[in-house]
């Protein structure tokens, strides 16, 4: 059951991509501050965030490193009875010129607006290290779970020149994949991100992942999966893509 909840709640993680970070307030000791914040996922499948130094948040993470991200269903008619996840981690900011060269290569595909913010203002790279995840998935469906977050095998050069490849040469494949999932189609789709069990796609603002029927374990994979799904009629796992 732990297998499964923690597919699930990963499968969550992945859809999602904004939470609720809260930290141990510095103005306020001994008080919860909860504040909006977007996030991808790193090579390890951990959160990455880029966050303001002038920031509440960031103040309260220099003080003590100690927080959760709340992640949950958006759209849900009735928050209590689908699924939510709870992440306990220690937050480190990124220092290392690669990692960071890293970081903004992959974040930026998700939220491309937020490199001016990152040039002009300080920002700087967080990435939320688990120390153990509370799973809700429905009334009655309650883990704690020790593992969650799984390694991406594609994450940096084969990643993005996936990425690269499918926007510039496979434009109609990408318009198939978001009619065949029912995604919004009021802005053309770009391909942002590919995983070992998916990948997203970001319409305007908007971010959505898509499974794979198959676990795909190399770049091989994830081609034959694609083909697949360019010449599927329905979408072969019957998942519901999120925004």
């Amino acid at each position: 059951m732990s297998v499964k909840a923690g597919k699930h709640a990963r499968e969550l993680l992945l859809k999602e991509y904004r939470g609720v970070l809260s930290t141990h307030s510095k103005a306020m000791p001994g008080f919860p501050f909860g504040s909006v914040v977007p996030y991808c996922l790193d090579a390890e499948g951990f959160p990455l965030m880029l966050i303001s130094r002038i920031a509440q948040h960031t103040h309260n993470l220099k003080q003590d490193a100690k927080c959760s991200l709340l992640v949950g269903e958006r759209g849900a008619e009735d928050v209590q009875a689908v699924g939510r996840l709870t992440l306990l981690a220690h937050a480190r900011q990124l220092e290392d010129g690669a990692q960071i060269e890293a970081a903004a290569q992959r974040y930026y595909r998700y939220f491309p607006g937020s490199q001016d913010h990152h040039r002009v203002h300080d920002f700087d790279f967080w990435r939320l290290e688990p120390v153990r995840w509370r799973y809700i998935g429905g009334f009655g469906a309650i883990h704690w779970l020790d593992q969650v977050a799984l390694a991406n095998p594609f994450a940096g050069e084969s990643e993005a020149s996936m990425v690269e490849h499918m926007n510039d040469d496979h434009v109609a494949a990408i318009a198939h994949y978001v009619e065949l999932a029912g995604l919004p189609r009021h802005a053309p789709a770009e391909l942002v991100g590919v995983d070992s069990e998916g990948f997203h796609l970001r319409i305007a603002q908007g971010l959505y992942w898509l499974a794979f029927s198959t676990s795909c374990n190399s770049a091989h994979e994830v081609r034959q999966a694609l083909v697949v799904l360019a010449r599927a009629t329905v979408w072969p796992t019957g998942d519901q893509a999120s925004a």
